[in-house]
C-alpha cells in the first residue's frame, strides 16, 4: 500500500509540474504585474480627486468665514441702531451659515482622512508592485537567458566549414 501511495504522489508530483510548465508562469506574473499597475494608477488618480476636493472645501471654508464676519458686522450695525426684526433675520442667517460651515468642515475632516488612508495603501501597493517586478524579471532572465527565435545555429555555420 505505502508503494502504491508514494508511486501516486510521485505521479502527482510529476503532473503538478507539467501543469506549471504549461501554464507559463511568467505569463501569469506579468499578468499580475499590470494588474497591480492598474490597481495603483486608480488608487493615485482618486487620491488627486480627494485633493481637489479638499482644495474647492478650503476655498469654501474660507468664503464661509468672510459671510460670518460678514454678518457680525451688519448684526452689530443692527443692534446698534435697535432694529431687532433685522437682527433676527441675520443672526438666523448667520447660525445657518454656521451649520454649514461645520458641515463642510467635517467634510473636509473625512476627506483628510480618507486620503491618509490612501496614501498608506499606495505606498503599501508600491513596495508590492516592486518586489512583483523584481520577481518577474528573475524569472524572464532565468527562464530564457537567450529569447526564442533569436538565435538559430544553423545561421553562423557556412557550408565550407561542414566536413563529411
Amino acid at each position: 500500500m505505502a508503494l502504491v501511495t508514494r508511486l501516486s504522489r510521485l505521479f502527482q508530483a510529476d503532473f503538478h509540474a507539467v501543469l506549471d510548465r504549461i501554464e507559463e508562469p511568467d505569463l501569469q506574473l506579468r499578468q499580475a504585474v499590470r494588474e497591480m499597475q492598474f490597481a495603483l494608477d486608480q488608487d493615485q488618480q482618486r487620491q488627486q480627486l480627494l485633493q481637489h476636493e479638499a482644495d474647492q472645501l478650503a476655498k469654501v471654508v474660507v468664503s464661509f468665514n468672510d459671510k460670518l464676519c460678514a454678518l457680525d458686522e451688519e448684526l452689530d450695525i443692527c443692534l446698534a441702531a435697535k432694529k431687532d426684526d433685522l437682527a433676527r433675520d441675520l443672526v438666523r442667517r448667520k447660525l445657518a451659515a454656521e451649520k454649514q460651515l461645520q458641515a463642510k468642515r467635517d467634510r473636509a475632516a473625512a476627506i483628510d482622512q480618507q486620503r491618509q488612508v490612501l496614501t498608506r495603501q499606495i505606498g503599501e501597493q508600491a513596495q508590492q508592485l516592486a518586489g512583483m517586478k523584481q520577481k518577474l524579471e528573475l524569472l524572464v532572465k532565468t527562464d530564457d537567458p537567450v529569447p526564442v527565435g533569436s538565435f538559430n545555429p544553423t545561421d553562423t555555420i557556412r557550408d565550407e566549414e561542414i566536413e563529411i
